[in-house]
């Protein structure tokens, strides 16, 4: 039994408006990859990393870590097209007989914290497929039928998501679809329902100029 994680580390920081892709921008002092990667660290020194980057990122990743002296063990494979194919290639670098649990993280959360970690790949052992989920608080409206709706039958989805190794590797078989928006759907489509673990509100992805303010002041804190 092996626990892997992998990273995918896409973005090009389009919506930060940052010549610097937002993965690599400095947090706190450390590039925000590093200190996603750093999280897993935590949960286990035993964890097998896959870190998905642009093959044109890939060099500038490399003199990061010598800057930063970053030597947190980690395999790294080329992104594809879409999140949906750089999982993929996430996938592809487990042997495909291996036994386990696998999460899928975006490399721009670095605030999961390793207690929810554990209580995602635990769900992930026991049944098959977890992923975290936080309760919606602001009110909710329909632009389709023009009238709010109720806020308890929703909730908000982060990673990391975690599946048995062989089911999502099944999962990953399927032709890609639009409709795949994230690791859950794809393990629905097979028709696997996925269990709900509560995660923290922490756990936010740093996308936009006023997501790296609400970062510095958790780092700051």
């Amino acid at each position: 039994m092996s626990d892997y994680v992998i990273i995918v580390a896409g973005g090009k920081g389009l919506r930060m408006g940052s010549d610097i892709p937002k993965q690599f921008m400095n947090l706190g002092g450390k590039p925000i990859l590093m200190r996603t990667i750093d999280c897993f660290r935590q949960y286990s020194h035993n964890i097998r990393i896959i870190l998905v980057l642009p093959e044109a990122h890939q060099r500038y990743w490399q003199e990061l870590c010598a800057e930063y002296h970053f030597d947190t063990p980690h395999e790294v494979v080329c992104g594809g097209e879409t999140r949906f194919h750089s999982v993929s290639n996430g996938l592809a670098a487990i042997p495909d007989d291996t036994t386990g649990v696998v999460g899928v993280h975006d490399g721009v959360r670095p605030f999961v914290n390793p207690d929810m970690i554990k209580r995602l790949y635990d769900a992930a052992q026991e049944k098959g497929a977890a992923i975290p989920v936080t309760p919606v608080i602001e009110t909710l409206r329909s632009v389709v039928s023009g009238k709010n709706v109720m806020r308890s039958d929703y909730v908000l989805v982060q990673t990391p998501q975690v599946f048995d190794i062989q089911l999502l590797k099944h999962a990953y078989r399927q032709p890609y679809r639009e409709q795949f928006t994230d690791d859950a759907s794809v393990v629905e489509a097979t028709g696997r329902a996925v269990t709900l673990v509560e995660g923290h509100r922490e756990n936010i992805k740093v996308t936009t100029p006023f997501d790296m303010v609400i970062a510095e002041a958790i780092v700051n804190n």
